[in-house]
Protein backbone atom coordinates (compact mmCIF):
# COMPACT_ATOMS: atom_id res chain seq x y z
CA UNK A 1 0.00 0.00 0.00
CA UNK A 2 1.19 3.51 -0.63
CA UNK A 3 2.87 5.13 2.40
CA UNK A 4 2.75 8.94 2.41
CA UNK A 5 5.45 9.21 5.07
CA UNK A 6 8.28 7.99 2.89
CA UNK A 7 9.25 8.65 -0.69
CA UNK A 8 9.06 5.52 -2.80
CA UNK A 9 12.46 4.44 -4.06
CA UNK A 10 12.22 2.41 -7.21
CA UNK A 11 15.09 0.07 -7.88
CA UNK A 12 15.10 -1.05 -11.49
CA UNK A 13 15.31 -4.82 -11.84
CA UNK A 14 17.69 -4.82 -14.79
CA UNK A 15 21.03 -6.45 -15.49
CA UNK A 16 24.06 -4.17 -15.60
CA UNK A 17 25.04 -5.52 -18.98
CA UNK A 18 21.68 -6.39 -20.49
CA UNK A 19 17.99 -5.83 -19.95
CA UNK A 20 14.94 -7.90 -20.75
CA UNK A 21 13.26 -6.87 -23.96
CA UNK A 22 9.81 -6.82 -22.34
CA UNK A 23 8.60 -3.19 -22.09
CA UNK A 24 7.03 -4.05 -18.89
CA UNK A 25 -0.77 -22.56 -20.52
CA UNK A 26 0.79 -24.98 -19.01
CA UNK A 27 0.99 -27.11 -22.09
CA UNK A 28 1.15 -30.89 -22.16
CA UNK A 29 4.66 -32.15 -21.48
CA UNK A 30 6.71 -32.52 -24.60
CA UNK A 31 10.24 -32.89 -25.85
CA UNK A 32 11.54 -31.43 -29.06
CA UNK A 33 11.25 -33.91 -31.92
CA UNK A 34 12.38 -33.64 -35.49
CA UNK A 35 8.80 -33.85 -36.76
CA UNK A 36 7.30 -31.21 -34.51
CA UNK A 37 6.21 -27.97 -36.18
CA UNK A 38 5.03 -24.62 -34.79
CA UNK A 39 3.91 -21.37 -36.39
CA UNK A 40 6.40 -18.56 -35.68
CA UNK A 41 4.55 -15.31 -35.04
CA UNK A 42 6.40 -12.17 -33.94
CA UNK A 43 3.06 -10.45 -33.27
CA UNK A 44 3.02 -7.67 -30.70
CA UNK A 45 0.65 -8.21 -27.78
CA UNK A 46 -0.13 -6.49 -24.53
CA UNK A 47 0.35 -8.75 -21.52
CA UNK A 48 -1.58 -8.33 -18.28
CA UNK A 49 -0.61 -10.33 -15.19
CA UNK A 50 -2.36 -10.40 -11.83
CA UNK A 51 -0.47 -11.77 -8.84
CA UNK A 52 -1.71 -14.53 -6.53
CA UNK A 53 -1.96 -12.16 -3.57
CA UNK A 54 0.07 -8.96 -3.14
CA UNK A 55 3.84 -8.72 -3.44
CA UNK A 56 5.88 -6.67 -0.97
CA UNK A 57 8.24 -4.50 -3.00
CA UNK A 58 9.60 -2.41 -0.11
CA UNK A 59 9.15 -1.70 3.58
CA UNK A 60 9.21 1.74 5.17
CA UNK A 61 9.14 3.66 8.44
CA UNK A 62 5.98 5.44 9.53
CA UNK A 63 5.74 8.64 11.54
CA UNK A 64 2.82 8.20 13.89
CA UNK A 65 2.20 10.39 16.92
CA UNK A 66 5.80 11.52 16.98
CA UNK A 67 7.13 7.95 16.93
CA UNK A 68 8.97 6.18 14.09
CA UNK A 69 7.60 2.67 13.63
CA UNK A 70 7.50 -0.09 11.01
CA UNK A 71 5.13 -2.95 11.82
CA UNK A 72 6.11 -4.81 8.63
CA UNK A 73 9.80 -4.82 9.52
CA UNK A 74 9.11 -5.57 13.20
CA UNK A 75 7.20 -8.77 12.36
CA UNK A 76 9.87 -9.93 9.89
CA UNK A 77 8.19 -9.17 6.56
CA UNK A 78 10.70 -8.70 3.72
CA UNK A 79 10.90 -7.40 0.19
CA UNK A 80 9.79 -10.19 -2.14
CA UNK A 81 7.32 -11.76 0.30
CA UNK A 82 3.90 -12.57 -1.13
CA UNK A 83 0.95 -11.93 1.19
CA UNK A 84 -1.68 -14.56 0.39
CA UNK A 85 -4.29 -14.08 3.11
CA UNK A 86 -5.06 -11.70 5.97
CA UNK A 87 -6.96 -13.14 8.95
CA UNK A 88 -7.83 -16.09 6.75
CA UNK A 89 -9.27 -14.00 3.91
CA UNK A 90 -7.65 -14.41 0.49
CA UNK A 91 -6.15 -11.16 -0.81
CA UNK A 92 -7.55 -10.16 -4.19
CA UNK A 93 -5.78 -6.85 -4.84
CA UNK A 94 -3.92 -3.96 -3.22
CA UNK A 95 -7.26 -2.20 -2.70
CA UNK A 96 -8.66 -5.32 -1.05
CA UNK A 97 -5.68 -5.48 1.29
CA UNK A 98 -6.16 -1.82 2.22
CA UNK A 99 -9.85 -2.43 2.90
CA UNK A 100 -9.12 -5.38 5.20
CA UNK A 101 -6.51 -3.34 7.00
CA UNK A 102 -8.91 -0.46 7.70
CA UNK A 103 -11.63 -2.83 8.88
CA UNK A 104 -9.18 -4.61 11.17
CA UNK A 105 -7.92 -1.41 12.78
CA UNK A 106 -5.08 -1.72 15.28
CA UNK A 107 -5.82 -5.32 16.25
CA UNK A 108 -3.16 -7.93 15.60
CA UNK A 109 -3.52 -9.53 12.16
CA UNK A 110 -2.38 -12.96 11.01
CA UNK A 111 -0.90 -12.97 7.50
CA UNK A 112 -0.20 -16.07 5.40
CA UNK A 113 3.00 -15.33 3.50
CA UNK A 114 4.87 -17.12 0.70
CA UNK A 115 8.64 -16.62 0.81
CA UNK A 116 10.27 -18.52 -2.02
CA UNK A 117 9.14 -22.15 -1.63
CA UNK A 118 8.30 -21.65 2.05
CA UNK A 119 4.84 -20.77 3.33
CA UNK A 120 4.50 -19.30 6.80
CA UNK A 121 2.26 -17.23 9.06
CA UNK A 122 3.25 -13.97 10.73
CA UNK A 123 1.43 -11.83 13.25
CA UNK A 124 1.55 -8.07 12.77
CA UNK A 125 -0.05 -5.18 14.61
CA UNK A 126 -0.95 -2.25 12.35
CA UNK A 127 -0.57 1.31 13.60
CA UNK A 128 -3.01 4.17 13.19
CA UNK A 129 -1.25 7.13 11.65
CA UNK A 130 -1.95 10.83 12.05
CA UNK A 131 -4.34 10.87 9.08
CA UNK A 132 -6.50 8.19 10.74
CA UNK A 133 -5.54 5.30 8.45
CA UNK A 134 -4.09 2.01 9.69
CA UNK A 135 -0.86 0.93 8.04
CA UNK A 136 1.84 -1.70 8.03
CA UNK A 137 4.73 0.21 6.50
CA UNK A 138 4.88 -1.95 3.35
CA UNK A 139 4.67 -1.10 -0.35
CA UNK A 140 2.72 -3.74 -2.25
CA UNK A 141 1.90 -4.56 -5.88
CA UNK A 142 -0.74 -6.85 -7.36
CA UNK A 143 -0.34 -6.61 -11.15
CA UNK A 144 1.86 -5.71 -14.09
CA UNK A 145 1.29 -4.91 -17.76
CA UNK A 146 3.55 -4.43 -20.75
CA UNK A 147 4.19 -5.21 -24.39
CA UNK A 148 6.05 -8.14 -25.94
CA UNK A 149 5.98 -10.57 -28.86
CA UNK A 150 4.20 -13.87 -29.34
CA UNK A 151 6.90 -16.36 -30.27
CA UNK A 152 4.90 -19.31 -31.55
CA UNK A 153 1.43 -20.76 -31.91
CA UNK A 154 0.65 -24.48 -31.93
CA UNK A 155 -2.43 -25.02 -34.12
CA UNK A 156 -2.78 -28.57 -32.83
CA UNK A 157 -3.39 -27.44 -29.24
CA UNK A 158 -4.18 -23.72 -29.44
CA UNK A 159 -1.25 -23.00 -27.12
CA UNK A 160 1.16 -20.09 -27.50
CA UNK A 161 4.52 -19.07 -26.06
CA UNK A 162 5.78 -15.50 -25.67
CA UNK A 163 8.66 -13.32 -24.41
CA UNK A 164 11.29 -16.06 -23.96
CA UNK A 165 11.74 -14.95 -20.34
CA UNK A 166 9.51 -14.47 -17.34
CA UNK A 167 7.78 -11.31 -16.15
CA UNK A 168 9.62 -10.05 -13.07
CA UNK A 169 8.75 -7.34 -10.60
CA UNK A 170 10.76 -4.20 -11.37
CA UNK A 171 11.68 -3.66 -7.72
CA UNK A 172 12.43 -7.16 -6.42
CA UNK A 173 13.61 -8.82 -9.69
CA UNK A 174 11.51 -11.86 -8.72
CA UNK A 175 9.08 -13.67 -10.99
CA UNK A 176 5.59 -12.29 -10.47
CA UNK A 177 3.47 -15.10 -8.99
CA UNK A 178 0.61 -15.65 -11.40
CA UNK A 179 -3.04 -15.86 -10.40
CA UNK A 180 -4.51 -14.88 -13.77
CA UNK A 181 -3.69 -12.89 -16.86
CA UNK A 182 -4.32 -12.38 -20.53
CA UNK A 183 -2.81 -11.28 -23.81
CA UNK A 184 -4.40 -8.35 -25.61
CA UNK A 185 -4.49 -7.20 -29.21
CA UNK A 186 -1.96 -4.39 -29.53
CA UNK A 187 -0.89 -1.78 -32.06
CA UNK A 188 2.68 -0.46 -31.92
CA UNK A 189 2.27 3.33 -31.90
CA UNK A 190 5.81 4.59 -31.40
CA UNK A 191 9.43 3.53 -31.06
CA UNK A 192 12.06 5.04 -28.81
CA UNK A 193 15.24 4.19 -30.67
CA UNK A 194 17.99 2.44 -28.74
CA UNK A 195 21.37 4.10 -28.20
CA UNK A 196 24.53 3.18 -26.33
CA UNK A 197 23.75 3.20 -22.62
CA UNK A 198 20.02 3.71 -23.20
CA UNK A 199 17.89 0.78 -24.36
CA UNK A 200 15.05 1.70 -26.67
CA UNK A 201 11.40 0.76 -26.30
CA UNK A 202 8.28 -0.07 -28.28
CA UNK A 203 5.17 1.75 -27.15
CA UNK A 204 1.87 0.03 -27.75
CA UNK A 205 -1.78 0.92 -27.49
CA UNK A 206 -3.73 -1.91 -25.91
CA UNK A 207 -5.86 -0.23 -23.28
CA UNK A 208 -9.11 -0.56 -25.26
CA UNK A 209 -8.26 -3.57 -27.40
CA UNK A 210 -9.70 -7.06 -27.02
CA UNK A 211 -8.32 -10.00 -25.04
CA UNK A 212 -7.14 -12.69 -27.45
CA UNK A 213 -5.72 -15.29 -25.08
CA UNK A 214 -5.40 -16.52 -21.52
CA UNK A 215 -2.12 -16.35 -19.62
CA UNK A 216 -1.57 -19.56 -17.69
CA UNK A 217 2.12 -19.76 -16.76
CA UNK A 218 4.89 -17.27 -15.99
CA UNK A 219 8.27 -19.01 -16.01
CA UNK A 220 11.94 -18.17 -16.41
CA UNK A 221 11.74 -19.43 -19.99
CA UNK A 222 8.70 -17.44 -21.08
CA UNK A 223 4.98 -16.92 -20.57
CA UNK A 224 2.51 -19.44 -21.91
CA UNK A 225 -1.20 -19.88 -22.40
CA UNK A 226 -3.99 -20.56 -24.84
CA UNK A 227 -5.24 -18.41 -27.70
CA UNK A 228 -8.97 -17.79 -27.18
CA UNK A 229 -9.59 -15.72 -30.31
CA UNK A 230 -8.48 -17.84 -33.25
CA UNK A 231 -9.05 -14.95 -35.66
CA UNK A 232 -6.14 -13.11 -34.06
CA UNK A 233 -3.61 -15.74 -35.15
CA UNK A 234 -3.21 -15.83 -38.89
CA UNK A 235 -2.65 -19.30 -40.21
CA UNK A 236 0.81 -18.89 -41.69
CA UNK A 237 3.32 -21.59 -42.52
CA UNK A 238 4.43 -23.84 -39.67
CA UNK A 239 8.16 -24.52 -39.38
CA UNK A 240 10.06 -27.45 -37.91
CA UNK A 241 11.45 -26.93 -34.41
CA UNK A 242 15.26 -27.07 -34.30
CA UNK A 243 17.18 -28.98 -31.67
CA UNK A 244 20.03 -27.07 -30.03
CA UNK A 245 22.60 -29.18 -31.88
CA UNK A 246 21.23 -27.86 -35.20
CA UNK A 247 21.75 -24.21 -34.28
CA UNK A 248 25.00 -22.61 -35.47
CA UNK A 249 26.65 -19.24 -35.81
CA UNK A 250 25.89 -17.34 -39.00
CA UNK A 251 22.94 -15.67 -40.73
CA UNK A 252 19.41 -15.93 -39.36
CA UNK A 253 16.23 -13.85 -39.29
CA UNK A 254 13.76 -12.64 -36.69
CA UNK A 255 10.05 -11.89 -37.00
CA UNK A 256 8.88 -8.78 -35.17
CA UNK A 257 6.24 -6.04 -35.18
CA UNK A 258 7.82 -2.61 -34.71
CA UNK A 259 5.18 -0.47 -36.43
CA UNK A 260 1.40 -0.73 -36.34
CA UNK A 261 0.28 -4.33 -36.77
CA UNK A 262 2.72 -5.29 -39.53
CA UNK A 263 4.96 -8.26 -38.75
CA UNK A 264 8.14 -8.34 -40.84
CA UNK A 265 11.23 -10.48 -41.17
CA UNK A 266 14.60 -8.89 -40.42
CA UNK A 267 18.16 -10.13 -40.91
CA UNK A 268 20.37 -10.92 -37.92
CA UNK A 269 23.65 -12.73 -37.32
CA UNK A 270 24.16 -15.34 -34.61
CA UNK A 271 27.66 -14.54 -33.38
CA UNK A 272 28.06 -16.89 -30.44
CA UNK A 273 26.42 -19.93 -28.81
CA UNK A 274 26.55 -20.43 -25.05
CA UNK A 275 24.90 -23.80 -24.56
CA UNK A 276 21.69 -24.58 -22.76
CA UNK A 277 22.64 -23.99 -19.13
CA UNK A 278 21.60 -20.30 -19.01
CA UNK A 279 17.80 -20.16 -19.07
CA UNK A 280 17.42 -17.13 -21.34
CA UNK A 281 20.91 -16.43 -22.75
CA UNK A 282 21.74 -19.28 -25.06
CA UNK A 283 22.95 -17.30 -28.06
CA UNK A 284 24.29 -13.87 -28.91
CA UNK A 285 22.64 -12.19 -31.89
CA UNK A 286 23.43 -9.01 -33.78
CA UNK A 287 20.96 -7.12 -35.94
CA UNK A 288 22.29 -6.58 -39.47
CA UNK A 289 19.09 -5.50 -41.21
CA UNK A 290 19.43 -1.84 -42.33
CA UNK A 291 15.70 -1.15 -42.03
CA UNK A 292 15.41 -2.46 -38.48
CA UNK A 293 18.55 -0.57 -37.46
CA UNK A 294 17.04 2.59 -38.91
CA UNK A 295 13.75 2.19 -37.05
CA UNK A 296 14.86 0.83 -33.67
CA UNK A 297 18.66 0.96 -33.55
CA UNK A 298 18.64 -2.82 -33.15
CA UNK A 299 16.87 -4.64 -30.31
CA UNK A 300 14.59 -2.65 -28.01
CA UNK A 301 12.37 -3.39 -25.04
CA UNK A 302 9.10 -4.79 -26.31
CA UNK A 303 10.80 -7.11 -28.81
CA UNK A 304 11.12 -9.95 -26.31
CA UNK A 305 9.77 -13.13 -27.83
CA UNK A 306 10.53 -12.25 -31.46
CA UNK A 307 11.07 -15.70 -33.03
CA UNK A 308 14.49 -16.50 -34.49
CA UNK A 309 14.59 -18.57 -37.69
CA UNK A 310 17.61 -20.27 -39.23
CA UNK A 311 17.82 -22.77 -42.12
CA UNK A 312 14.03 -22.87 -42.37
CA UNK A 313 13.57 -23.88 -38.72
CA UNK A 314 12.37 -22.14 -35.57
CA UNK A 315 15.42 -22.02 -33.31
CA UNK A 316 14.55 -19.61 -30.49
CA UNK A 317 13.42 -16.15 -29.40
CA UNK A 318 14.97 -12.78 -28.60
CA UNK A 319 15.19 -12.11 -24.84
CA UNK A 320 17.58 -9.24 -23.99
CA UNK A 321 19.38 -6.26 -25.45
CA UNK A 322 22.92 -5.26 -24.47
CA UNK A 323 22.63 -1.81 -22.92
CA UNK A 324 25.95 -0.59 -24.32
CA UNK A 325 25.45 -2.21 -27.73
CA UNK A 326 21.81 -1.85 -28.81
CA UNK A 327 22.30 -3.75 -32.07
CA UNK A 328 23.21 -6.85 -30.05
CA UNK A 329 21.24 -9.05 -27.67
CA UNK A 330 20.60 -12.54 -26.36
CA UNK A 331 18.23 -15.28 -27.41
CA UNK A 332 16.83 -18.43 -25.82
CA UNK A 333 16.90 -21.83 -27.55
CA UNK A 334 13.40 -22.94 -28.55
CA UNK A 335 14.10 -26.24 -26.78
CA UNK A 336 14.55 -24.40 -23.49
CA UNK A 337 11.42 -22.38 -24.07
CA UNK A 338 9.33 -25.47 -24.78
CA UNK A 339 10.75 -27.24 -21.74
CA UNK A 340 9.65 -24.27 -19.62
CA UNK A 341 6.13 -24.63 -21.07
CA UNK A 342 5.84 -28.30 -20.12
Amino acid sequence: MHETQKKYRRRAAAWLAAVFCFSFSISPAWGVEETRTLIPLGKAVGIKLFADGVLIVDTSDLQCGGDTVSPAEDCGLKEGDLILTANGEKIQSTEHMQSILQENGEDTMVLAVQRGSRRMEVSVQPVRCDDGTCRLGAWIRDSMAGIGMLTYYDPATGNYGALGHGITDVDTAKLMPLASGSIIETTVKAVRKGAQGSPGELKGDFSVQRDVGALQANTEGGVFGTVTDAAFVEESRALPVASRREIHTGPATILSTVSGNETREYAVEITRLYGGDQPTRNMLIRVTDPELLRITGGIVQGMSGSPIIQDGKLIGAVTHVLVNSPDTGYGIFIENMLEAAS
